[in-house]
């Protein structure tokens, strides 16, 4: 008798284990599950709007603005299926180019530079329309060192391309991924 209890529990366990997973596939057709291959999470939004970022930096560098606007532009319509509009989208950066500079980081035994550092800060204000939590006003600042043998000129076309893609990357980070 004891025997065939052990065994009846057995049986049961195997049809309760089919039917749990049988409920759980058919109660689930009215979860919608969505996966990202970036991690944006634009959850709610269905546009986004990217204002043209102007430069107050006290050094201007033509074509900057244009550059990082274009780049964040690209990396929004790249990255997530959001909508570009002009006007306002349920999210919108804005902001302005605050700082573009380069200033020696070290000193050789000579008392000339040995490295200088190249930096680019930006402004930027984000407003989430469908989680207005999500909304920010930050300031994002990156840099690039270069050989003081070499002229800003000679470097800067490069560098800031590269400068531009990190704070672009950095925004994109804050505003969508939550980092």
């Amino acid at each position: 008798m004891e025997l065939k209890c052990k065994h009846a529990r057995s049986s049961f366990r195997i049809i309760s284990v089919p039917l749990l997973l049988l409920a759980l596939m058919t109660g689930s057709n009215g979860c919608k599950i969505s996966y990202s291959f970036t991690g944006a999470s634009t959850t709610g939004l269905k546009s986004v709007s990217i204002q043209y970022f102007q430069n107050r930096a006290s050094l201007v560098q033509p074509g900057l603005s244009q550059s990082l606007t274009d780049a964040l532009i690209d990396k929004c319509k790249s990255q997530t299926s959001l909508g570009v509009v002009n006007g306002l989208g349920d999210a919108n950066f804005e902001g302005e180019i605050t700082d573009y500079n380069t200033k020696p980081l070290t000193v050789s035994a000579n008392a000339l530079a040995a490295v200088n550092r190249f930096t680019i800060t930006v402004k930027v204000k984000f407003t989430n329309a469908a989680d207005p939590d999500l909304s920010f006003e930050r300031t994002f600042s990156r840099y690039a060192d270069y050989d003081s043998a070499l002229d800003l000129n000679q470097v800067e076309g490069d560098l800031s391309e590269e400068i531009i893609g990190l704070i672009v990357e950095d925004v994109f980070n804050a505003a969508f991924v939550n980092w």
